[in-house]
C-alpha cells in the first residue's frame, strides 16, 4: 500500500514538470535546517509530545553530503509510548551534473520497535533525472549493502538480524512557490536471505513564515515485511515543527 501510493505521487508530480523548461544548477556551499515541534496537554489526561530533527548539506565541487539526525518523543500520563533516534550520512561522488555514486550509513534506535538498534551502509548508483534552478529535482538510486540489526533479548532465538541488501530510492524536491517546498522520498530495502522487505515514504510540506523561519508538516511510514514477535508491522509519524533554515 506504502509503495502504491508513494509511486503515484511521484509519478503525478513528475508529469507535471517534466517538460517544464529550466537549466539545471547545482550550488555550491553549505545549507541545512534545524526543526523543533512541542504539543502538551493536560487535564483529564497528560500528553506529551516532542519532535526534533537537524539536516545538513554540504555541495562541494566533485562530492555531495548530506547529515541528518531526528528524534520522536511521545508519553501519556507520564509512561512513554514512543522513544525513536535515528541519524544518517550519504556522500555522492558527482560523474556530472546528473550521474552520481553514493555511499550511505544509517542508525536507528526506536525503543519499541523489538530492536536495541538497527544499522545498514550501501553504495551503488544515483541520477538525478530531472533538476531545476530553483532547487527542484527528481532523483533516482539504487544500491547493495549489509544490514545489522540486533534484537531484544527474549524476543527471538538469534541475537541479530542481518544480511546483504539491496536499496532502491526516490527523491523528489518540488519548490511549489518562493515561499513553499514540497517533498517526497521513498525507498525499499530487501534482504536477499530471506526476501524481507522495509519501505519507507516520507512526506512533507514546509512554508516559510518569516526571513529564514518556517513550518513544517511531515508524515512518515514505514512497513516491514518481517518484525519480532509482539511488534508491528507498520510505523507511522506525523510531526508539526518550527523550521530554521540557514
Amino acid at each position: 500500500m506504502i509503495l502504491k501510493y508513494s509511486l503515484a505521487i511521484l509519478v503525478m508530480l513528475a508529469t507535471q514538470t517534466a517538460f517544464a523548461a529550466g537549466k539545471a544548477i547545482d550550488k555550491l556551499g553549505v545549507t541545512g535546517s534545524a526543526e523543533f515541534g512541542l504539543q502538551m496537554t493536560s487535564g483529564n489526561s497528560n500528553t506529551n509530545n516532542l519532535s526534533s530533527g537537524l539536516h545538513i548539506n554540504q555541495n562541494l565541487k566533485n562530492w555531495r553530503n548530506h547529515y541528518a539526525f531526528e528524534s520522536f518523543y511521545s508519553d501519556s500520563d507520564h509512561v512513554a509510548t514512543t522513544e525513536t533516534y535515528r541519524g544518517s550520512l550519504q556522500s555522492d561522488y558527482k560523474y556530472n551534473s546528473k550521474e552520481f555514486w553514493y555511499v550511505r550509513e544509517e542508525a536507528e534506535k526506536d525503543r519499541f520497535s523489538g530492536y536495541k538498534y538497527k544499522t545498514n551502509m550501501s553504495t551503488g548508483y544515483g541520477n538525478r533525472i530531472w533538476q531545476q534552478e530553483d532547487g527542484s529535482f527528481l532523483e533516482t538510486s539504487v544500491g547493495v549493502g549489509y544490514r545489522r540489526n540486533q534484537l531484544e533479548t527474549g524476543t527471538e532465538e538469534a541475537i541479530f538480524d542481518r544480511g546483504v541488501i539491496t536499496r532502491f530510492a526516490l527523491k523528489y524536491m518540488k519548490k511549489l512557490s518562493a515561499s513553499s517546498t514540497f517533498r517526497q522520498s521513498l525507498t525499499t530495502q530487501v534482504n536477499l536471505e530471506h526476501l524481507g522487505t522495509v519501505t519507507e515514504s516520507i512526506s512533507s510540506l514546509q512554508a516559510n513564515i518569516v526571513e529564514n523561519f518556517a513550518m513544517k508538516l511531515s508524515y512518515r511510514v514505514q512497513y516491514s515485511s518481517k518484525v519480532p514477535l509482539d511488534t508491528e508491522k507498520t510505523d507511522t509519524e506525523t510531526s508539526i515543527t518550527l523550521l530554521y533554515s540557514f
